[in-house]
């Protein structure tokens, strides 16, 4: 089985692309070859970010390596949280830097008394192969809930609902959410682009 390295030390992001790759490819994240470092994201754009990652173990390593980034974009904020959807809480007085909890309470604060709702998940993936890099993206399309539900996934997944299901990422078991999320789109994409170019 090929063995693909992701840029992250994230368990969920790693479980989650694991269970959409299982039997296919064998993925190790920074842990597995040994990196402990702090990798830099400084970018201003999703895309920027997943290449600062996948190039530093690329050039650290001597790797072939793929990252992510992904953005929660709402309407009514102008495309907010987007790039800094991780530390979005802590930017604005609630909690600790990447607290999924006070990143929650902080958007449905903001989204309160307001009736335009929508909004997205767009992941990026960069993969560094070979001294080539590619570009892929994956978007869902959603509404933002007015409180928690469900208590599978991570992150945004108790207050985000796709529009194809109308329940919350965090109702729907791995598999469903899988098939439809914004990282499985993007992911896909990646996969296709291995089998057929890479």
């Amino acid at each position: 089985m090929k063995t693909l390295i992701m840029a992250t030390n994230n368990e969920h992001k790693l479980r989650e692309i694991r269970q959409m790759l299982e039997g296919e490819y064998e993925v190790r994240g920074l842990a597995d070859i040994g990196c402990r470092e702090e990798i830099p994201e400084t970018s201003e754009t999703l895309e920027g970010n997943a290449l600062q990652k996948a190039r530093y173990v690329a050039e650290h390593y001597g790797m072939d390596c793929f990252a992510d980034d992904t953005g929660l974009e709402v309407e009514t904020l102008d495309g907010a949280p987007g790039v800094y959807t991780a530390r979005f809480g802590s930017m604005n007085g609630y909690g600790d830097s990447h607290d999924s909890d006070a990143n929650i309470h902080c958007l449905v604060d903001k989204l309160a008394g307001k009736e335009n709702r929508r909004a997205r998940f767009r992941t990026v993936i960069a993969f560094v192969h070979g001294g080539k890099e590619s570009l892929f993206e994956g978007i869902v399309e959603g509404n933002i809930l007015e409180k928690k539900t469900g208590t599978e996934g991570f992150g945004y997944d108790p207050i985000f609902a796709p529009v194809e299901t109308g329940m919350s990422f965090a109702e729907m078991g791995p598999e469903e959410k899988n098939r439809i999320s914004h990282r499985g789109r993007a992911i896909r994409k990646l996969v296709s682009f291995l089998q057929t170019d890479g």
